[in-house]
């Protein structure tokens, strides 16, 4: 895959879909996942006529994992230069839970690359702040073994984990293969970000999915981003925990769909 170098920071990245697109969709990663978390999304956005750009977020995937701590606007600058790198103008951006933190930054401080913007299974602030914390402690002692399982059960229902053995198994392989480094590093940035104010002053057009059963991410804190977006669009997906772009597939794919369709360049 291609990848390039931003300071101290190599950052790998995948593009599908025609050259010619008349719009761009970049996808940023969850904490503990990388690019290929979004293999289901990729047909369906080629299909109606977008290129896609996929990327590992640092710390992530192929992407290099420089000594943290990392901060939110450390990440999204990123994102920035990746679309500089790529010379994209304008992007539809689309982050799930760390990439819907690095979303609401880039509508915050670069609403002027944003043709809309998706936020997915997200928070504009996670505490406590001990809980960070403590996860960067046990994966310091014993690598991310000691998270994948309650990562697990935290992203996909039961019911999900039962049936969609496949696709649980790889997202638990990226988890494992999360460098220590750039998990602890991103962890930092969670547990130190706060834009619940900051946000208010995002106008691009903006939707928000989450799951109705995330217990990571919670509905209510979808609702929170909700309120402080003004004219943002909240949709809630059933029978779906943090995953919910791997659990609900159509139901996830439909409603991006139908919100990049709603605002035509």
């Amino acid at each position: 895959m291609p990848a390039f170098t931003i300071g101290n920071v190599t950052l790998n990245y995948q593009i599908d879909g025609p050259a010619a697109a008349r719009r761009t969709v970049v996808l940023s990663n969850s904490l503990s996942s990388n690019l290929r978390m979004w293999v289901h999304q990729v047909p369906a956005l080629v299909g109606a006529g977008f290129r896609v750009v996929r990327y590992d977020s640092r710390g992530h995937g192929l992407s290099s994992a420089p000594p943290g701590p990392y901060s939110i606007a450390d990440l999204a600058t990123d994102a920035i230069a990746l679309m500089d790198a790529l010379a994209l103008g304008r992007v539809d951006f689309c982050g799930l839970s760390m990439g819907g933190m690095v979303g609401q930054y880039l509508g915050t401080h670069h609403a002027q690359r944003l043709h809309t913007l998706t936020l997915c299974a997200t928070a504009a602030h996670m505490g406590p702040r001990e809980l960070w914390d403590q996860r960067i402690a046990t994966v310091r002692e014993k690598g991310m073994a000691g998270v994948a399982d309650a990562t697990i059960q935290r992203w996909f229902t039961e019911a999900s984990r039962a049936a969609l053995t496949d696709d649980v198994a790889q997202v638990r392989a990226q988890v494992l293969s999360t460098p220590v480094e750039g998990y602890c590093g991103c962890c930092a940035a969670i547990r130190d970000m706060d834009q619940r104010e900051s946000i208010r002053a995002i106008a691009v057009p903006t939707q928000i999915i989450v799951g109705a059963d995330d217990p990571s991410t919670p509905v209510a804190a979808s609702e929170l981003i909700h309120e402080r977006i003004a004219g943002s669009r909240l949709a809630i997906i059933p029978a779906a925990q943090h995953f919910l772009n791997v659990e609900q597939v159509g139901a996830f794919n439909g409603a991006l769909l139908d919100f990049l369709n709603a605002h035509p360049v």
